[in-house]
């Protein structure tokens, strides 16, 4: 009996990301610089008592307003909120047609020195890869790491390239426009 030999065409594709990277709070904009000393004094209000690692964010809204936003934690984990959803879902219900235009996150813990800058969770990133396409404006997400590097990065498709979007649920994206 003949083996039947399939061949497929494998398609090899990569992509790339951009961003920026700075060494010191004082290399940013003064409006960057600003956002994430307001992130960092956001640190305060985080709900750790668990894992002692308090993460804060601040959000620049098109008009100027700052909404932040903290780790809030809970004994029956996981049903604690991370910093970046606490401070997107607060503009989503306090002011839902602004526009963002920049977010920061930070962290700190008394338990160990951190050296590289802390990144969002997938859900996070979930989250602000819809408020973008909600306000059909990119964000800018800065990652600052105090007394350490901070990284800027324009664009959810920098962080999340193949985010959980509308044109993947339907394969007709004609229907999804008339939904």
């Amino acid at each position: 009996m003949a083996s039947l030999i399939s061949y497929y065409m494998i398609n090899k594709l990569s992509f790339s990301i951009s961003y920026e990277a700075y060494d010191h709070l004082q290399e940013l904009s003064a409006e960057d610089q600003s956002l994430c000393l307001k992130a960092e004094e956001a640190l305060s209000t985080s709900y750790s008592p668990y894992s002692n690692f308090k993460v804060a964010a601040a959000v620049l809204l098109s008009d100027g307003k700052i909404i932040t936003g903290s780790n809030q934690e809970n004994m029956a984990y996981p049903s604690g909120l991370c910093a970046e959803r606490v401070a997107l879902f607060t503009v989503g219900a306090t002011h839902p047609d602004a526009i963002i235009a920049s977010i920061v996150i930070t962290a700190h813990t008394p338990n160990f020195k951190i050296e590289q800058p802390i990144t969002c969770c997938g859900a996070c990133l979930q989250v602000m890869s819809e408020f973008e396409r909600k306000q059909n404006k990119e964000l800018t997400v800065i990652f600052y790491c105090l007394d350490g590097q901070i990284l800027k990065i324009k664009g959810m498709r920098n962080l999340l390239p193949f985010g959980f979007v509308e044109d993947r649920l339907l394969a007709d994206p004609v229907r999804l426009k008339q939904l």
